[in-house]
């Protein structure tokens, strides 16, 4: 009987190594699956705008941070602009930049938060619009005392029209009205409005001597329609 030949066994630990670029390549791959879409709470510090037009900034709460880029494409679309000291909530996900191994969140959507958040985002905007002249004393018509041809803007179905018929019938009977109907709560409001007003703007070619756009404000998120830079931008 021959004998049986030794088999010779390696209990050591395999080792398997990576490169850099192969470690950050399978980092990046693991947290884009995971985290790919994401709401990030946290303060604005450090926010920073090179000429490339993208922001920088880093989102921090008591105990960590993370790094944030906001691309230019993405950047021209945010409801206001990144501020130290500001609490927001970012919508994006997460990415590692691979030529410094760190990770970051591209953020796709910023909302501030807290007491007067809404109001720090119409601040900024009346800023902008402020700086490209469109409150110029200039810019502004001087309103007809007694209009006879009104347009108004708002809604065909609510309470707003039928209010509005009702005061110019008993302050100012004989008057024409059109009404110029458009959606003014929700998705899409500040697109229809800006091109009623389109419609609407007097010429003297146009229908109404005199422009109204109305709106019953009964909460703060009905009101972000009125406050889109869509409707501010409606052809003169």
């Amino acid at each position: 009987m021959k004998a049986m030949e030794q088999i010779s066994l390696d209990w050591s630990l395999q080792r398997r190594s990576y490169a850099v670029s192969e470690l950050t390549a399978e980092m990046r791959a693991a947290l884009a699956a995971e985290f790919s879409d994401i709401w990030v709470a946290g303060e604005i510090s450090g926010a920073k705008q090179p000429p490339s037009g993208h922001y920088y900034f880093t989102l921090k709460d008591e105990a960590a941070q993370i790094r944030c880029v906001c691309y230019k494409t993405t950047a021209r679309y945010l409801k206001f602009k990144p501020q130290d000291g500001v609490a927001v909530l970012a919508r994006g996900r997460i990415d590692v930049y691979e030529g410094r191994g760190e990770v970051q969140l591209v953020v796709e959507a910023l909302e501030p938060q807290g007491h007067g958040a809404l109001q720090l985002a119409f601040e900024q905007l009346k800023r902008k619009l402020a700086a490209e002249g469109l409150f110029d004393a200039g810019r502004k018509r001087p309103l007809p005392a007694l209009p006879e041809r009104i347009g108004i803007v708002t809604s065909p179905s609510g309470a707003v029209i039928r209010d509005m018929i009702h005061v110019l019938e008993r302050r100012c009977p004989g008057r024409h009205i059109r009404l110029y109907p458009a959606q003014v709560q929700g998705e899409g409001a500040a697109e229809q409005i800006a091109a009623e007003m389109t419609r609407v703007s007097p010429t003297p070619d146009s229908y109404a001597a005199a422009a109204k756009l109305w709106q019953a404000l009964g909460n703060t998120r009905q009101a972000n329609a009125l406050r889109a830079e869509a409707r501010r931008r409606f052809k003169k």
